[in-house]
Formats: C-alpha cells, sequence, structure tokens
C-alpha cells in the first residue's frame, strides 16, 4: 500500500510549495482552535480557496482543529466546525475528546483525524477509538515501530505517524510546562517551547552537573533510511512536521520524502538524494535523529549545544588580521549567504561582501582562501553556513513554476454531424458536445491543429497524457469553438472533481449517570507513615505498588504510558486505552478533561469520577459543573486536585542516565527555580518547582472530591486550611 505524504502548511506560500513538491495532503491550520496559534494559518476565505486548489491537484487538505476547548468556547467551535465541514475539507485533526464525541454525532459525515495530543499510544486506546467510528488517528510520536505494528495486526483503523521534523521531548499533551511556567498552554496551542531554553543540571546541594545547556531540546526527526520498513508496516500517513517553517523548507523535505516513498515503491530499494538532504540541513536542522519510534539510543535524542537552526559547516578561519578573517572554504559561499562563526561566542551575520586575492567577488567556492569583514574572531573559528541565498532563489523558482500537473486523456471526434471531446481522469469522463464542422473551402482543419489547440490547457491543473483525435476530411472548424469545447469540457471535470461529502447534522446525545453531590477528600500518598497519620478520608491514592498492596482498598494512579495492563481491583486511569480495559474507574488530571461534554464523554464509557485539568482554575470548574447540570440535567462526579507538586512532564527520554547519574537531581532555570527530576516506570518525570496549593471551597461548586498529595509532616500542617474551607 502506498502511504499518504501528508506536509505542514503554516502559510499560503507553504502550502503551495507542499504542493509543487509533490505531498498527497496537507494540514494548516485556522485562526482558532489550532494547536500552532503563533504561525500565520488561515482564515476561512483562505481554507476554502486552498481547499480548491488542492483538490484539483489531487491533495487533501486536513484543518487542525487539535486545542482544548472550555464551555464558553462550544458553540463556536462547532460553528466553525460546520463552516469547515460545508467547505470541503477532507478531515479534521482534533484532541478534545468532549469535542470529538459532540462533532462525531452534529456532524457524521465529516471525518476526524485523532490528534497526537490525544496521547493514543496503544491498542487499547486505538480500540476505543474504532468502537467511535473514528477513521484515524496521530499516534503518539514516542511510539515504537514494534508497538506500532501489533496495532496495525489488530485493529483496522488507518494509523498516521510522524516522519520527520521537531519532537517534543515529553509525551504529546502530556506537557504543562510552558502552562506553568508562562500561562501560555501547549494544549492550547500557545507553547513557549521551555524544553528550548537552557537549564542548569544540578544535585540537591546546588552543585552543577551541566551549565548553560540545552539539556531538554530534542533535534529533528530524520527516517528517510527507514521508509521502506513504514510502507512495509502499512501505515496508512506519513506526516511531516513543520506548520512553523518556511516554505523553501516545506518544499526540501517533502521533496526528499516523496522521492524516498516513490523509489522503494518502485524498486524496493529507498533512493536518498545526498545533495537534497545536505539542502535539508543548509534550510534548517537542530541535527538528525531516528527517535523514539526506531528506538534511538537515549544519546542520540537530544542536541544540548542549540535550540535552533544549526546550519552546515562550509570552513573555519585561518587567520584574523585589521577587521578581516581568512577563511579556508570546504563549500560554496555567496554574497546574501547567512553564516554563524563558532569562536568563543557565536556571531552570526549575513555575507555583504567576499575578497578573494584582494579582489571582491559576489560567490567563492570549496577550497578557496577568501577573506571577510568581522568585528571580532579567533583563528580555528568553525563558519556554520545557516541561509543558503541560492537555494533559496532556486527552490522559489521550483515553487513558483507550478510544474505539478494532473495527468488527463482526451476523446476528439468530428465530422460533418458533430464534434465532441471527452476527457477521461480516472473513473470520470466527461463528454462535451460543440457546434457542428462545416465543409472547408480552402484549407481544411488538420490533426496538428487540433492538437495544437486543445493542449492549451493554460495555468489549469492539467496536463495531457493521451490524445486521440478521429477527424474527418475536408472539415472547416473555427479555431474559437475548439477552444469553447476544450474549456467547457475542463469545468465539467472540475466541478465533478471539486464535489464534496454532503453536509447532513444529526443529533447529540448521551446516556450518563447521575451522581448524588458529595464532599469527599481523597489524599494521594508516598509513604505508609504518612497514610496512617491520616484521619477522615474517603480514597487513598498511590503510584507505587508496593504500597498498593500494603494499604487496604487503595487505588493504585497507573503509569500514564502503558503498553501492557495488569489485573488490579482498583486503578486510576491517566489515558484513554485505560477505559478500554478497566470500568467504573477514576481518571486522573492528565485526560485533559476541561468541559462538560469531555466529563459526560468520560463517564459514558466507564469513568466513575474525573479529575479535572490542572489548567482549569476555580471560574473555569465552576462554569463547567453549571453546564453539565443545564446540558444533561444530572449531576458529575468530579475532582480537583488542590495540593501537590504537578508533573509537568513526562518523557521517554532520560536525562540522568545520559548524564551517568544517579539520585536526586533537579532542572534549574535562568530564574534560579528548580524543577525536580525522577525517574519512574523507566520514564523520567519532571515536577514543576512549586507546589499547588488551592485553597477555594470546590464543594460549594459542585465538585464531590478534592485531592491532596501528602507527602510528609510539613504538607500535613499545610492542608489543614484547605480542608477546613
Amino acid at each position: 500500500m502506498r502511504p499518504e505524504l501528508l506536509s505542514p502548511a503554516g502559510s499560503i506560500e507553504a502550502f503551495y510549495a507542499a504542493v509543487e513538491a509533490g505531498c498527497d495532503a496537507v494540514y494548516i491550520g485556522g485562526k482558532q482552535f489550532g494547536a500552532r496559534a503563533f504561525s500565520k494559518n488561515f482564515t476561512l476565505e483562505e481554507i476554502e480557496y486552498v481547499v480548491r486548489y488542492a483538490h484539483l491537484y489531487d491533495v487533501k487538505v486536513y484543518v487542525t482543529v487539535n486545542t482544548l476547548i472550555y464551555d464558553n468556547e462550544i458553540d463556536d467551535c462547532l460553528d466553525y466546525l460546520k463552516k469547515l465541514h460545508k467547505i470541503g475539507v477532507d478531515a479534521v485533526i482534533m484532541q478534545d475528546l468532549g469535542m470529538i464525541d459532540l462533532t462525531r454525532k452534529v456532524l457524521p459525515n465529516l471525518e476526524i483525524h485523532i490528534s497526537t495530543q490525544a496521547h493514543i499510544h496503544n491498542l487499547d486506546g486505538v480500540k476505543i477509538l474504532e468502537k467511535l467510528g473514528i477513521k484515524r488517528t496521530v499516534l503518539a510520536r514516542e511510539t515504537s515501530i514494534d508497538e506500532i505494528r501489533h496495532i496495525k495486526e489488530n485493529s483496522d483503523i488507518d494509523l498516521e505517524i510522524f516522519v520527520a521534523g521537531a519532537l517534543c521531548i515529553s509525551y504529546s499533551g502530556n506537557c504543562l510546562m510552558s502552562s506553568l511556567i508562562g500561562g501560555r498552554s501547549g494544549n492550547r496551542g500557545m507553547c513557549a517551547g521551555s524544553c528550548r531554553l537552557p537549564y542548569d543540571l544540578v544535585d540537591s546541594n546546588g552543585n552543577v552537573v551541566s551549565k548553560d545547556k540545552y539539556l531538554l531540546s530534542t533535534k529533528d526527526l530524520n527516517t528517510l533510511e527507514y521508509i521502506g520498513e513504514l510502507i512495509d508496516l502499512g501505515t496508512a500517513s506519513f506526516k511531516i512536521e513543520g506548520r512553523m517553517k518556511s516554505p523553501e523548507y516545506v518544499y526540501v523535505i517533502t521533496r526528499l520524502y516523496r522521492k524516498a516513498i516513490d523509489s522503494y515503491m518502485e524498486t524496493g530499494k529507498v533512493s536518498i538524494d545526498d545533495n537534497e538532504l545536505n539542502n535539508l540541513r543548509k534550510v534548517f536542522n537542530r541535527g538528525f535523529t531516528k527517535g523514539f519510534l526506531f528506538n534511538e539510543e537515549n544519546n542520540d535524542l537530544v542536541n544540548t549545544k542549540r535550540p535552533n537552526h544549526m546550519g552546515v559547516s562550509i570552513g573555519k578561519v585561518i587567520d584574523y588580521r585589521n577587521g578581516y578573517a581568512d577563511i579556508k572554504l570546504d563549500d560554496d559561499l555567496s554574497i546574501n549567504d547567512g553564516i554563524r562563526i563558532l569562536g568563543s561566542t557565536d556571531t552570526g551575520m549575513i555575507v555583504t561582501s567576499i575578497y578573494k586575492n584582494r579582489k571582491m567577488v559576489k560567490e567563492a567556492f570549496k577550497g578557496d582562501v577568501i577573506s571577510i569583514k568581522i568585528d571580532s574572531v579567533k583563528k580555528g573559528s568553525v563558519i556554520l553556513k545557516t541561509k543558503d541565498s541560492k537555494l533559496i532563489n532556486e527552490v522559489t523558482n521550483l515553487i513558483n513554476s507550478k510544474q505539478r500537473k494532473v495527468l488527463i486523456d482526451m476523446i476528439f471526434k468530428a465530422n460533418l454531424d458533430s464534434m465532441n471531446l471527452t476527457i477521461k481522469y480516472k473513473d470520470i469522463l466527461v463528454n462535451v458536445e460543440g457546434p457542428k464542422p462545416s465543409k472547408a473551402i480552402n484549407r481544411s482543419m488538420t490533426k496538428e491543429d487540433i492538437v495544437s489547440k486543445l493542449s492549451k490547457l493554460g495555468d489549469t491543473p492539467y496536463k495531457i497524457g493521451n490524445l486521440d483525435i478521429s477527424l474527418d476530411d475536408g472539415l472547416f472548424i473555427n479555431i474559437k469553438d475548439i477552444n469553447e469545447l476544450r474549456r467547457n469540457a475542463i469545468d465539467k471535470l472540475n466541478d465533478i472533481r471539486l464535489k464534496t461529502k454532503p453536509y447532513e447534522e444529526g443529533s447529540y446525545s448521551i446516556e450518563v449517570p447521575n451522581f448524588k453531590e458529595e464532599s469527599n477528600i481523597n489524599y494521594k500518598v508516598s509513604n505508609i507513615d504518612i497514610y496512617h497519620k491520616l484521619k477522615d478520608y474517603h480514597n487513598i491514592y498511590v503510584d507505587d505498588e508496593d504500597l498498593y498492596k500494603k494499604i487496604d482498598n487503595s487505588i493504585y494512579i497507573l503509569p500514564r504510558v502503558v503498553y501492557k495492563y495488569e489485573d488490579y481491583e482498583s486503578v486510576e486511569v491517566s489515558e484513554l486505552g485505560g477505559l478500554n480495559k478497566y470500568k467504573n474507574v477514576p481518571t486522573s488530571p492528565y485526560m485533559n478533561a476541561v468541559n462538560s461534554y469531555t466529563v459526560a464523554f468520560l463517564h459514558s464509557i466507564g469513568a466513575s469520577r474525573v479529575t479535572l485539568s490542572y489548567e482549569m482554575d476555580y471560574d473555569k470548574v465552576e462554569n463547567l459543573v453549571k453546564c453539565y447540570h443545564k446540558l444533561f440535567h444530572k449531576h458529575p462526579n468530579l475532582e480537583v486536585v488542590c495540593y501537590g507538586y504537578i508533573e509537568a512532564m513526562i518523557s521517554k527520554f532520560n536525562m540522568l542516565e545520559y548524564h551517568n547519574l544517579t539520585g536526586e537531581y533537579f532542572l534549574r532555570d535562568r530564574f534560579k527555580n528548580k524543577f525536580p527530576i525522577k525517574i519512574r516506570d523507566n520514564k523520567m518525570v519532571i515536577y514543576y518547582t512549586n507546589k499547588i496549593k488551592l485553597s477555594e471551597n470546590y464543594f460549594a461548586i459542585g465538585v464531590n472530591n478534592i485531592r491532596l498529595d501528602v507527602e510528609n509532616n510539613k504538607d500535613l500542617n499545610e492542608i489543614k486550611l484547605i480542608i477546613k474551607k
């Protein structure tokens, strides 16, 4: 099966680049509800244009509506989805579970793809999606090829995987760093890139292990050499990350993967163009990794030196005098190129003059020794090219050339009784009649004349493959009539090809239980001594199996990443697959429940209690409860975590192992805030620097449960105020 090549487009220019480079589909974001709020994105009018343009080139368009949606946004979001459906988008990509459930019922003909933000990483999660009738899921980027193979062999849903581009260090949808540090939620499309910032790694005594390094900044995913294995796996779609990237990047990387896929499908071997791969390095790279997908070694996942474009090495400084650096080139350099000099400090600049043999030149080549004016630089400094102006011009011209065409066959017939043109495209046949020809008085129409006129397809997306002409001798045909015949046939073909799925609205309904209103205090404990000091509790949570066995009737908090479920009597689940395995169990705050529809959906598939997201403040919780009562005329069973440390990030990357460390360590940011690091279930968990201490009275607004994470005697003293309220 030939996989779909899915390219990113954060702007109209990047969209054209993706199409010209040979993508099968593009994913774009609108001006709202998309997880890349800071890219240019598209208005509804632009999306309508993009859909029409793309469909004429046999390219599908998916629109991201993949943020979490609050109750006061539900109506606007649903209205937006209706407009997208009427425009004819091929699918929407969504994260919010409640919004997904609402949309699939209200808009049954709108195809929904589940975003990687939904953290679908195991077969049980896929099985729930299949029950909902979901067409496709984008698997979590951390899912290994072995797990993907297992999912594929045991399910029928289409699987989409990332094959190239930037990687989050955290499991997608499970990172709260940006939200907690600066109030910019990654789940709301406003990620500030906390993982791309410099940190110190320090021990419990403040001793520095690593200073001012980009400890969480991943290299970019590159799976080119594994494309054959991924194709054989039967994956439906190969996705390239990059909606914040330039059109040149989108073109170069799409072209690379287009050639890799096509070469394997045609010859059984992946052909990688080293020159084009080097072009990708010039356009943008942080270094490459095969990622969690192919179980990359821990040491090859991050680039601690630089979080942005590295460029490519093109030479070294061999001398410096009088404000000029002499450079021995390993690659070409031109005026208007961008370079970075790696010395004691990094210096970036645009090259405005080049001297070779004391003469100013516009370009220099591999092996040349040149001089350029630089304020200060040390001998031996490495020169990186970060912008290749000739490459950018070349790619821009390729994008603007509009060389991509759709092949059609034509059959033209003309005699004294009739003239008609048939266009064949795949299984579509279009036939158009023209005016009857007349007898020629002077020169007769020839086949060459017909070919000339029918081939004038101009700025249409078409190119003639086979042209069959049946023309009687001695005919006169007006040139205007042939042109009109061609235009009418093309217009008719376009009308057929641009037909979209019929718009249809359904009704939303759901069966949810009615819970009684309660005021329960629940605790999470980390040791048996604290447990014995607790009084008047309703439930006890633990995340340690040994402690779970020691405390009767305790609830075991399952890991946030699960590939094999064990048999426990009482658990809390943090990911969707858990609700396929266990019923009548609570869900954790990492299920990202932020609206009444999500709460109802989770209750309907077996959640006995729904713990709301950490990103919900008091007013949002109050509004959720009111909306739930109004919508369903029943009471939900909600929980809010009011005290304790928040797991801000969970990752397959083990930073302590990377530095050959064991024990207690912290990330320290530039403001001297320390973030505890723990290794649990072979995953790295980074905690937020401060404990949450919510003292509002949540029982008063209809929340049945509050949870307090207690580790020591100090915690017991601090929570007295919360319990009192």
